[in-house]
């Protein structure tokens, strides 16, 4: 199965043989279902909260931020912008030189609305001498669509989604990695104004980040008055998944094991890596322009207020925990305590110290 020579790359990767191993056996024998004991609803794995609640959240959670409390931006940006283009790249390949597909004729139908029109129509002019319009009017759509796309024009079929220009506004454009500068200045600066925004990103797309950071970085600490410490980090290559063939036996391309970048789930050997108090946690594309932000930043606050409330609770059960000589009516509101706001249901079994170390384990993590 594995060859003298496949030793070099997992050593490179940090992968083990017996994680190889591991990894076709489930693919050999499928992975286990989670059980569902019943939908979602209030008061079950539902929070509802109040007109109440929330301004005594918004003010629990600006309190919080003027004490000295780190607070971190987590922002997934690795996903390539691909799939984003599926129907253009399908109107490329196809036979059709005019668009037939719902998807084909919005493109073009509202082409005009896109952020990114300017900066294509200047690559259409370049590169054929004529403006998106004249290119429409004499049916060279699929020239339009290579500028968008190929690497001769704007290259977006290759690029990750958080560095495609997204919005438009009075004073210029945003890609998504500006949005999350705009959008960590809005609820997550602490007193002292800093901002502190953690990008997880491809190795091939790095520098290319880095470059769009630098180039708007200190146009936003203008606009919104904070400084911001942004730092990038990889996708580990020990998450990665060996690729197999059809027996279930690892793939080769010339030769070489052949693997797969995990799903966003991987990131977590990411994120262990970062040290703050509170951590919000939100995709790169996930972002929309000023004019509809206002209930993001509210309910974001709102959701750390909660988790602000809930670990100041926590807190107290665990100090009263270490109390040897805790009675069962407290073990019981402790226990109600995780099953309705944290979601932690206890084993009616357990009782006394046992029930106590339990309670000790779900609250102390």
């Amino acid at each position: 199965m594995l060859e003298f020579n496949d030793q070099a790359i997992l050593q490179q990767k940090g992968i083990t043989q017996s994680r190889i191993e591991e990894q076709l056996a489930s693919f050999k024998t499928g992975f286990p279902y989670l059980e569902i004991k019943g939908a979602a609803e209030p008061g079950k794995g539902i929070t509802q909260i109040t007109n109440e609640d929330t301004n005594s959240l918004l003010s629990l959670w600006d309190d919080y931020l003027n004490t000295d409390v780190s607070v971190l931006k987590f922002v997934p940006a690795s996903g390539a912008a691909s799939r984003m283009f599926k129907d253009l790249f399908e109107f490329l390949d196809g036979s059709s030189e005019t668009p037939t597909k719902p998807a084909e004729k919005k493109f073009f139908d509202e082409i005009k609305k896109f952020a990114f029109y300017d900066v294509l129509d200047h690559f259409c002019k370049q590169n054929s001498g004529k403006h998106i319009e004249e290119l429409i009017s004499h049916g060279n759509f699929k020239t339009v669509v290579e500028n968008l796309l190929m690497n001769s024009g704007m290259n977006y079929g290759n690029l990750p989604k958080g560095l495609l220009l997204f919005h438009s506004y009075s004073t210029g454009k945003r890609t998504p990695l500006e949005e999350h500068l705009a959008e960590g200045a809005m609820y997550a600066s602490n007193t002292s104004n800093d901002v502190k925004i953690h990008f997880t990103v491809s190795k091939e797309h790095r520098e290319l980040f880095e470059q769009k950071l630098n180039e708007t970085k200190s146009i936003y600490e203008k606009e919104f008055g904070v400084n911001y410490s942004v730092s990038f980090s990889e996708q580990k290559p020990s998450t990665d998944t060996i690729a197999a063939d059809a027996d279930n036996q690892p793939f080769r391309e010339n030769g070489a094991l052949v693997f797969r970048p995990g799903g966003h789930g991987a990131l977590i050997e990411n994120l262990n890596d970062l040290d703050a108090d509170v951590i919000f946690i939100k995709n790169i594309d996930n972002v929309v322009p000023d004019a509809l932000k206002n209930p993001t930043i509210i309910y974001k606050k709102v959701i750390a207020g909660l988790l602000i409330k809930y670990q100041k609770i926590s807190f107290e059960y665990l100090k009263i925990l270490e109390n040897d000589e805790i009675t069962d009516e407290k073990l019981l509101e402790i226990a109600e305590f995780c099953e309705n706001q944290l979601n932690n249901f206890t084993d009616k079994k357990l009782q006394g110290k046992e029930l106590r170390d339990y309670l000790v384990s779900k609250l102390n993590r």
